[in-house]
Parts: structure tokens; C-alpha cells; sequence
């Protein structure tokens, strides 16, 4: 069997998702394994992909490797896939899967996104493997990566594969009436998107937020910027905050978008996700490390295309406002009724900016944060910018700090497993409960 992994990291030959495949090489000889280093050499791809059709098409299993930037795989992989896309090769009779490494910070919708782009490219696609950065250096975690290859040689000997997870005709897009703007607002919203010239349905849901919002709005079209390049995952700004690219992007994050009172994100839906020019924003953010710099701060979505079928792409916007501590004041889509929704949009940011509404996080943001937490904790000496945020916003919430709970429920458990106590206790427990949340209802009372 020829393999293809398709190296999505940004370092290289230096990618640690990159090891899981050389022990697996060296594991099994049997296998001709070629690797593609799409992340690395991006730029050459995009001039010519001549080569990598090539290689593609000898392959009969491709192997998406990448670490975890952001929700996603990284823009370069994310940009290869568009080019891969433009190809328009036909894929149909070849195997693909995924290797990603990562903290497990929302591999989950890693994972489907290239299990739905797969899904495009008609490839027939085996359930991937998502490592810790570390578990290659383990006895499990070696026996992991041996025990995953093992089942996709199965899965192609047997020609099993999963369903594919996306298909669906594209819904037609309902226009957008103009609307008339007030004059004389103040504030400071900013209207953050990717928007192609020729994309008119984009700009008309666009400008009628803009008339309806009641504060001053500003258009950021962030594929106009100058990148020069995506994330290299370097953490030269781990300590200093700087980017080791000098097109000055982290200036501008800081200056002209974090300084704002609200964020609207307004995209046209390509790929499953927001496209890879907000891919490369996304991972461009990094010089913030993993420090929630905008929390409190609303947002909302502008989306063209059909946003309820892409459910991936749902929990990774509600996931991002939830990890940053921030509102989401809603998504405004073109699929049902696009002047009602914008219209809503405008009015429910505009009582948040008011009323400075912030619910607290649900599993999505706890969740998340306790990964960063645990990770910033243990990598202190290096992201030194993010543990002294760390610290000074109270996010080191160890639960084995909560000294004082745990003793109280060591009682507790002692009192539940005396039979006879708990006999005696009847109704006590549950009166116990709720106790402290009595007297915070007995001081309303007295008000």
C-alpha cells in the first residue's frame, strides 16, 4: 500500500505530530510511506501543485497530519485543502485519515473538520487518531499509534470506511433589504471580515447591521492585511508577546480590533469553517499565547451560506466566544430570514454593551479553560506572559486549593456511611443543602 501523510505543520521535518509517523515507519516496513510537507512549503504549493498531484494520485491512503492551531488544523494544511479543492482531482477510490497532536484543546472539531472536507474530496475516511503531544514518549501511547495503524491497514484491506458526515445540496441565499442608518452614533464596533469583492450578499448583510447598529461601527477586511505569513508555531512570543514575523499584525490585533467595544465576525462559509483568510488570523492570534484578553467583550456573526447544516462549524463559534469569556450576542444567517436576524443581532449586542451582560461560562468554556489552565500551570517557565495573566485573573481555580470543601465533604461522606446516622438524618441532608442558598434568599427578603 502507498501511503501519503501530508504534513500540515508549519515546522516540518521538526513537527512532534510528525514522530507518530516516523515510529510508525520504523515499525512496519511492509508499507511504502512518502511524506508531503504541505505546511512547510505552502507558498511553493500555492505557485505549483504539480508535484503533490502527483503524489496524491499515486497514493492509496493519505494521512492528514497536523498539531491542533485553534479549533482547527493550521491555515497552511486549512489553505492546502482549498488548493487540493481547485484541483479537482478525482479522490474516490483512495483511503484518508488524520494523526493530530495537541492538548486536547478541541481536537474534537479538528477531527471534523478534515473528516468533512474528506467528505468533499469524496475520499473514503477512516476515524483518525488523536494524541497527546506527549503520549509517542509513553509505553501506551506507543502502543496507541501502533494499534491505530494496525486498524486502518484493516480498514482499507476491508474496505471499511465511515459515512460520509457532510451532504447536502446548498440552500438558496435570501436578499437583504437596505435599511436606513441613524446619524451622530458613538462607540466602537468592529466588523471583522474576509470578504471577496464579487461577494455582494456578504456586503449587503454588512451594511444593514451597520444601519441597524446603534454605535459607531468600523470594516476590517482582514484578507486585505498583510500577512506574511501563517503562525509557526515558534512561541517566540511566549515570553515577550512579540511575533517573530515583522509585519506588524500583533500591533495592529492590539491597537485597532482588541481596543473595540464589540467584535462582529462576517464571513461567507467555505469549506466547513470561516475560510482559510480567517484561519490565518485565528492562528496569527497567538502572539496573545492563550490569554483571554477580550473577555467581556460581546460578539456576534454575520454568515452567508447554509450555517444549520454545519454543525461543526456551530460549536466552534459557540466554543470560541465561550473559551474568551465572551457573550455571544448572536449569528445572523442569509438561509431563512436574514433582515429579522440582523436586525435582532444589532438590538441584542446593543443591550449587552448596556447592560455589560456576560452569562457565565457553560462546558464548552470550562472545559476549555481547564485544559489551558493545567497547561499554562506546567509551562510557566516558558509562557511566562500567560501564567502572569494567569494569576492576576484568578484562572488557576485548582479544585485541590478548595481545602476547606473537601474536609467538609470527608465529613459528610463519614455521616452518609454510618448506616444508622443516615437513618437518623432523614430529610437533613437535603435541608443542609440548601441552607447557604436560603440565606441568600431570607437577605432579599429583608430589602
Amino acid at each position: 500500500m502507498n501511503i501519503l501523510v501530508l504534513n500540515g505543520s508549519p515546522k516540518g521535518d521538526y513537527s512532534i505530530t510528525l514522530q507518530t509517523t516516523n515510529y510508525i515507519k520504523k515499525l512496519n516496513q511492509k508499507h511504502n510511506i512518502e511524506i508531503l510537507h504541505v505546511g512547510h512549503k505552502i507558498k511553493a504549493l500555492e505557485r505549483d501543485m504539480s508535484k503533490a498531484i502527483e503524489m496524491i494520485e499515486k497514493a492509496d491512503l493519505l494521512v492528514f497530519s497536523y498539531p491542533v492551531y485553534t479549533f482547527i488544523a493550521p491555515w497552511q494544511l486549512h489553505r492546502f485543502i482549498e488548493l487540493l479543492k481547485e484541483a479537482k482531482l478525482d479522490l474516490s477510490n483512495k483511503f484518508a485519515t488524520q494523526i493530530s497532536t495537541s492538548k486536547h484543546f478541541y481536537d474534537v472539531t479538528a477531527h471534523k473538520y478534515i473528516q468533512d472536507n474528506c467528505a468533499d474530496l469524496g475520499l473514503k475516511y477512516i476515524n483518525g487518531l488523536s494524541a497527546d503531544m506527549d503520549d509517542l514518549l509513553t509505553t501506551k501511547g506507543q502502543k496507541e499509534a501502533e494499534d491505530f495503524y494496525n486498524f486502518v491497514c484493516w480498514s482499507v484491506e476491508n474496505n471499511h470506511y465511515e459515512r460520509p458526515s457532510v451532504s447536502y445540496a446548498l440552500g438558496e441565499r435570501i436578499a437583504v433589504t437596505k435599511a436606513e442608518s441613524t446619524e451622530n452614533k458613538s462607540g466602537d464596533v468592529v466588523i471583522l471580515t474576509s470578504k471577496e469583492p464579487d461577494d455582494s450578499q456578504l456586503q449587503a448583510m454588512i451594511d444593514r447591521f451597520i444601519a441597524k447598529c446603534k454605535r459607531s461601527t468600523r470594516v476590517i477586511n482582514i484578507s486585505e492585511y498583510p500577512f506574511k505569513g501563517g503562525c509557526l508555531g515558534c512561541f517566540n512570543c511566549a515570553t515577550t508577546g512579540k511575533c517573530i514575523y515583522k509585519d506588524g499584525f500583533d500591533e495592529f490585533l492590539r491597537n485597532e480590533i482588541q481596543t473595540a467595544d464589540a467584535i462582529i465576525f462576517a464571513f461567507t462559509i467555505k469549506d466547513h469553517s470561516m475560510g482559510a483568510s480567517f484561519k490565518l488570523y485565528d492562528d496569527r492570534q497567538f502572539c496573545n499565547g492563550h490569554r483571554t484578553v477580550t473577555m467581556g467583550m460581546p460578539m456576534g456573526y454575520l454568515i452567508s451560506g447554509d450555517y444549520s447544516k454545519e454543525f461543526n462549524l456551530q460549536m466552534i463559534v459557540e466554543s470560541r466566544a465561550q473559551v474568551g469569556g465572551n457573550y455571544l450576542a448572536g449569528v445572523a444567517t442569509d438561509e431563512f430570514n436574514p433582515d429579522n436576524e440582523i436586525d435582532k443581532l444589532a438590538e441584542t449586542l446593543e443591550y449587552a454593551l448596556e447592560r455589560r451582560y456576560n452569562p457565565p461560562q457553560n462546558f464548552y468554556g470550562v472545559g476549555g479553560m481547564k485544559i489551558f489552565r493545567d497547561l499554562i500551570w506546567q509551562m510557566q517557565g516558558l509562557m511566562k506572559a500567560d501564567h502572569k495573566f494567569y494569576k492576576k485573573h484568578g484562572q488557576y481555580d485548582f479544585p485541590q486549593k478548595k481545602r476547606g470543601r473537601m474536609i467538609a465533604m470527608y465529613a459528610v461522606g463519614a455521616l452518609m456511611s454510618n448506616k444508622k446516622l443516615k437513618s437518623k438524618m432523614g430529610n437533613k441532608m437535603n435541608e443542609g443543602m440548601l441552607m447557604p442558598y436560603n440565606s441568600v434568599l431570607d437577605k432579599m427578603n429583608k430589602k
